[in-house]
């Protein structure tokens, strides 16, 4: 099978000296050693000026809306994403009010956004989609206007930059992925960046129980978001790798867009660094090409199909028809650095067949 993702696995022998000195502290968890050199690492690549480390995304999501004290109303967001963004929500006693994207960015637009702002609204949850930035200095006016909180779901945009500036620098808190499926990862993981240095006390302690110290306990209705010392030792092994991936990734983009001539790819403005995360085509035969390629024994994925706002636990009122037609053309292929060149001429020449 040609897959549609292929996790970084990191030098064994590297690993291994990893392990044997977490073996050698006996500290498998518990803001160890690892856990706080990883964070130190991210923090200078992603060039952000605070980053705390999660077991994963969608715990450091709902942690990042509680430590904001967001309960009880609306939070502005998208239909168009994965289900753990607006998963989070009802956990917390927040209601998603589904907003409409743009055609060609695929994210929400302040300007729509604005509309459904009513008494309610407490926050706002946009997602830079496929790595592609939303309009962040435009929903920043918003979050000043209306005084709404804004956390960005930046999963899928690891290493993305606005003018040089790192993504994770926007709205009050974002999220990361360190997912197997992402550019990087911890195995399972995610991550927090954060402007406000206050946010970081109230953060550790969400994740670690709510505790203050061992003498005082708990003053926090906090759960078990940390990250162990193993994930992130093998979170270090990878980003010894990344920049390899990163430069395979852009060869294999440069290969795609020679062979799929004609077919509509994401493009990002040119002063957005791209993140190379998902390679998305668009196209009016998304299905015929998914059921080919799976025939031939190629994976590709119609995300985010269906829309979050089709979920039978949660209800849009709202009007989303550009929503509704991006959910049908998109479809998202092969994209990491083991594909060959045969690979993608397998890929592409079927598509042409169809296209």
């Amino acid at each position: 099978m040609i897959s549609i993702a292929s996790p970084l696995i990191p030098d064994r022998k590297l690993f291994q000296q990893y392990l044997d000195a977490i073996f050698g502290t006996g500290q498998l968890s518990n803001n160890g050693q690892f856990l706080q050199q990883l964070e130190n690492t991210l923090k200078n690549r992603l060039d952000v000026s605070n980053l705390l480390a999660f077991n994963n995304g969608t715990i450091a999501l709902m942690i990042a809306l509680k430590a904001l004290n967001l309960s009880n109303g609306d939070i502005l967001t998208t239909p168009f994403t994965f289900p753990a963004t607006v998963n989070v929500l009802p956990w917390l006693n927040l209601n998603p009010i589904f907003c409409d994207i743009d055609y060609e960015t695929m994210n929400i637009k302040p300007e729509t956004v604005e509309n459904h702002i009513t008494s309610k609204s407490v926050g706002l949850l946009p997602v830079h989609v496929f790595g592609n930035p939303c309009d962040v200095y435009g929903f920043q006016r918003l979050s000043e206007g209306y005084n709404l909180k804004i956390v960005y779901d930046a999963a899928h945009a690891f290493n993305v930059k606005i003018n040089g500036i790192g993504i994770g620098n926007f709205g009050d808190i974002t999220m990361f992925s360190f997912h197997p499926t992402k550019l990087f990862h911890t195995s399972e993981g995610g991550g927090l960046s954060f402007s406000d240095p206050e946010l970081r006390i109230p953060l550790q302690q969400l994740r670690n129980f709510g505790i203050q110290d061992e003498e005082t306990g708990s003053i926090l209705p906090g759960i078990n978001g940390k990250l162990s010392e193993i994930q992130a030792a093998l979170g270090l092994c990878i980003l010894e790798k990344l920049n390899d991936e990163i430069l395979a990734r852009k060869n294999i983009f440069e290969y795609y867009k020679i062979k799929l001539h004609g077919i509509k790819i994401l493009k990002l403005p040119e002063n957005i660094f791209d993140g190379l995360q998902y390679f998305p085509i668009r196209t009016k035969n998304r299905d015929k090409i998914f059921e080919t390629l799976k025939k031939n024994n190629i994976q590709s994925r119609k995300y985010f199909y269906p829309l979050c706002s089709q979920f039978p636990h949660f209800k849009s009122l709202n009007p989303l028809p550009v929503a509704e037609q991006v959910v049908n053309e998109i479809l998202c292929l092969p994209f990491h650095g083991q594909l060959t060149c045969s690979d993608i001429d397998k890929i592409s020449e079927i598509i042409g067949e169809i296209e």
